[in-house]
């Protein structure tokens, strides 16, 4: 990567990994901190975090957070070239897929591959979990509150976003 144009280093990091983020932006989350924040240094785990939250509150497609990151390397212009460097190339590839899944076949392997990609994409999801909770949970308190949220989550059909005013006002009032 060109680290002396970061509008190149945001095309050659989000092109390649978009075509590795099986399941969508959201499960490439752990490798966009380890890059961001670790590889690169475009950000700290706060950043990356806030980013993330402002990306979950905000409506549209979970890539917002490449947007995001593009922005805070090289403002607008990072911001377009970030989202195309992670869309074009997987909206190309997914093209060219469905055309060759879409042709009559006896094979079974493309229902072999679908059933494949479910738990990848889970697993790559709870990946996206635990680094966001490890960049954020920094008491015992957070770290109780992420897990009781979790299982609340997980088990009722509680609208998310009320569980999120709760974290936001125990964190407001200095509990977490």
């Amino acid at each position: 990567m060109n680290s002396e144009n970061p509008i190149w280093a945001l095309i050659s990091t989000f092109g390649l990994m978009s075509l590795f983020a099986v399941g969508g932006a959201a499960a490439a989350v752990p490798e966009m901190h380890r890059i961001a924040v670790d590889v690169h240094h475009w950000m700290t785990d706060k950043q990356f975090a806030d980013a993330y939250a402002i990306a979950q509150l905000s409506p549209g497609p979970n890539v917002l957070i490449v947007t995001l990151i593009g922005y805070a390397v090289a403002g607008i212009p990072g911001a377009l070239a970030a989202t195309l460097a992670m869309c074009l190339p997987t909206a190309l590839l997914a093209y060219y897929v469905s055309r060759l899944l879409s042709r009559p076949s006896q094979s079974r392997w493309p229902g072999l591959i679908q059933a494949a990609l479910v738990p990848l994409s889970i697993g790559l999801m709870a990946a996206s979990a635990l680094i966001l909770a490890q960049s954020t949970d920094r008491t015992v308190a957070a770290l109780l509150l992420t897990a009781m949220v979790a299982v609340i989550a997980s088990i009722s059909r509680i609208n998310p976003l009320w569980l999120l005013l709760a974290g936001g006002l125990l964190g407001f009032a200095g509990i977490v």
